[in-house]
């Protein structure tokens, strides 16, 4: 992950870096990734503009976003690609945390091919880039 970018030119604002949060779920293509859940590891980086107070709103608290993706990662049902559990980590951030502006998440799986430190994806949206996801899911479930 590249956590200290910096942001857009003339651009301000925060950025909470997660690195490195190891959590089991269940995902995989094979036979033998359907048979128990396997650890992912995710770096992130959650970009929000608000000036921190000390009411707690307008942040992204990143203990409370950890506790969030590990519970509900854990928890849910076999998924097929990590593309997809990208997609949803990022819809809960924003979903749960309104002051977040942007995300960059990385997601791999330790130890997945001999010969490589690591082989995973990225997902980098800003708020518009899930908003215009939301609009084509929500287009897609009422055609059906």
């Amino acid at each position: 992950m590249k956590p200290f970018e910096p942001l857009e030119a003339g651009g301000q604002g925060w950025r909470v870096v997660v690195e490195a949060l190891h959590v089991t779920t269940r995902v995989g293509l094979y036979a033998h990734e359907h048979e128990a859940p396997q650890a992912v590891c995710i770096d992130a980086s959650l970009r929000y503009r608000e000036m921190p107070h000390e009411s707690d709103e307008g942040l992204i608290d990143y203990e409370a976003w950890c506790h969030r993706v590990s519970a509900f990662l854990e928890a849910k049902p076999h998924t097929r690609l990590l593309e997809t559990l990208a997609v949803e980590i990022a819809a809960l951030s924003f979903d749960e945390w309104p002051a977040l502006d942007a995300l960059t998440l990385m997601l791999h799986k330790p130890k997945i091919r001999e010969g490589t430190r690591r082989l995973g994806l990225e997902l980098d949206w800003r708020r518009a880039d899930y908003d215009a996801w939301r609009m084509q899911a929500a287009a897609r479930h009422a055609s059906v």
